[in-house]
């Protein structure tokens, strides 16, 4: 079994930053891609980015520019940077990883940007 565990949610203002984590740990052979969805209330899960296991990224939709994934192949880990955040940024970010070629989830943590 696998798990993800998203950490570095908060309230924070708008204009500023935050930095999530995401570990996997578990029974793994080797991690594909690694990416971070978000869900605002009331919306679908949407894809935002995603990383290679040789750090290839893809960008979609409103962050990019100012978000940035970042991936340590060593602790299984992928970061967000999330830089000018706005209040239309506030959601529940989800870690999503494909390993030994099965999707799987975190939680989710929350991210609230005030204006």
């Amino acid at each position: 079994q696998v798990q993800l565990a998203e950490s570095g949610g908060g309230l924070v203002q708008a204009g500023g930053s935050l930095r999530l984590s995401c570990v996997a740990s578990g029974s793994i052979g080797s991690i594909s891609s690694m990416g971070w969805y978000r869900q605002a209330p009331g919306n679908q899960r949407r894809e935002l980015v995603a990383i290679t296991s040789g750090s290839t990224t893809s960008y979609l939709g409103p962050v990019k520019g100012r978000f940035t994934i970042s991936r340590d192949n060593a602790k299984k880990t992928v970061y967000l940077q999330m830089d000018s955040l706005k209040p239309e940024d506030t959601a529940v970010y989800y870690c999503n990883a494909v390993v030994d070629w099965v999707s799987y989830w975190g939680r989710g943590t929350q991210v609230t940007v005030s204006s």
